[in-house]
């Protein structure tokens, strides 16, 4: 008789964004006639750029030929995509990382679940609190994560670093040995960032103990702030230390076109082995690449039509995210993030529960949000909004949370 994974059974009843989904299609169908306005899933609503669509057309046209089609790709990506990652996105920040560090993919929330094939189920594993829920539910079926307390909301393995005010959302190292740590600036949720000086210590701690970083720079296309490092590897001392992991799903609306790459350095090695190698022979074995139009797609974003077209629709939604800072705390609300970031972070009123606001503003404002208690204990009393709606209903929005505050 087949026997299950057991870790399986030990998740929470749903994934946060799924209970979302469920409790908003119930209001709807109880409430036909109201127009909901969607803050809450980090879902971009901008077109592509004409730029990517004109490349992603070429690119059909030419499989549509006996020259030009493509059958199997390369499972690490195409040449073209990943040399133009590397000059673009990290030699140019003064990073050294080769194309051959590059590993393009259908998407990093993929990445950031599948890179736990390469640790062993000992590993000990930080996370930050709040934190993006992959990190954990990934590292709770692997069984790194143990059991789930139920009342504590967390898992009993796992190490939270709370992400709180009173530290400036920003982690502090852990005091006990930690094998993988995971780190995410801009962060999800909260929009915090972290400075050079601060992801220099936790380079020097994971190369002092031999824990390895796994970064998640999705984000890294809002950063406005000169003084914010884009990636890790514009640190000292990084190759030997560190994961990145990268999307051009926020950064240029690929998030239905599936789109990303994760940078494993040849200098990581832990046990005697490289994990460039390991992750290389994980991608051969489990994956086929990303598809060869969306790849010429994903490339015609580093032209300079591109850039400025990418550019101009990332503007738009940090425009958005100043709209809701500025409106949620001009509402009485403490607020932080939307500032290098597409997320807001705002605390709830008068100690009301994430979720009972999360009602609140789903059922008396129409607007949906995300319960911050979804993203692990330290995000009780607070819930993320999101800069990705359109701008005319972003402001509608916030002006209806604010009528009912």
């Amino acid at each position: 008789m087949a026997t299950i994974n057991q870790n399986y059974q030990k998740l929470p009843g749903s994934y946060l964004f799924s209970e979302i989904a469920r409790r908003v299609a119930a209001y709807a169908q109880a409430h036909p006639d109201q127009r909901l306005i969607r803050l809450g899933i980090g879902d971009v609503t901008r077109p592509l750029a004409p730029a990517v669509t004109r490349a992603m057309h070429q690119a059909v046209d030419e499989m549509a030929t006996a020259e030009g089609f493509h059958g199997y790709g390369p499972e690490q990506g195409y040449a073209f995509l990943r040399e133009v990652i590397a000059r673009e996105d990290y030699q140019a920040r003064g990073a050294d990382i080769s194309p051959e560090e590059i590993f393009v993919s259908d998407g990093a929330k993929s990445d950031c679940g599948n890179i736990g094939d390469l640790f062993d189920r000992d590993n000990v594993v930080a996370v930050c609190d709040p934190v993006y829920p992959v990190y954990v539910d990934t590292n709770a079926m692997a069984g790194r994560a143990g059991d789930y307390d139920e009342g504590l909301g967390r898992w009993n393995r796992l190490v939270y670093m709370p992400c709180v005010a009173e530290n400036g959302f920003s982690p502090a190292i852990p005091d006990r040995p930690v094998d993988l740590i995971y780190l995410c600036f801009p962060n999800n949720p909260t929009g915090a960032v972290a400075t050079r000086a601060q992801l220099q210590a936790w380079v020097d701690h994971a190369n002092r103990t031999g824990a390895v970083i796994l970064y998640d720079s999705a984000y890294e296309a809002f950063i406005t702030d000169p003084a914010i490092p884009h990636s890790i590897f514009e640190i000292e001392g990084a190759r030997t230390c560190a994961i990145e992991f990268r999307s051009f799903s926020k950064t240029a609306g690929f998030t239905g076109t599936r789109c990303a790459y994760t940078v494993v350095p040849k200098d990581l090695v832990r046990g005697g082995a490289s994990l460039n190698a390991m992750w290389n022979r994980r991608q051969c074995t489990k994956f086929n690449g990303a598809p060869y139009v969306v790849q010429r797609g994903a490339a015609a974003i580093y032209t300079p039509e591109g850039r400025e077209q990418t550019r101009q629709t990332i503007a738009y939604y940090l425009n958005n995210a100043r709209v809701i800072r500025e409106g949620l705390a001009g509402a009485g609300l403490t607020v932080c993030g939307g500032e290098n970031s597409p997320y807001i972070w705002a605390r709830t009123p008068e100690g009301m529960g994430s979720w009972a606001f999360f009602d609140r503003l789903l059922q008396q404002a129409n607007v949906v949000t995300t319960p911050g208690a979804g993203f692990g204990p330290s995000g009780e009393g607070y819930i993320r909004l999101t800069a990705f709606g359109g701008a005319t209903d972003t402001a509608e929005a916030v002006e209806r949370i604010r009528r009912i505050l």
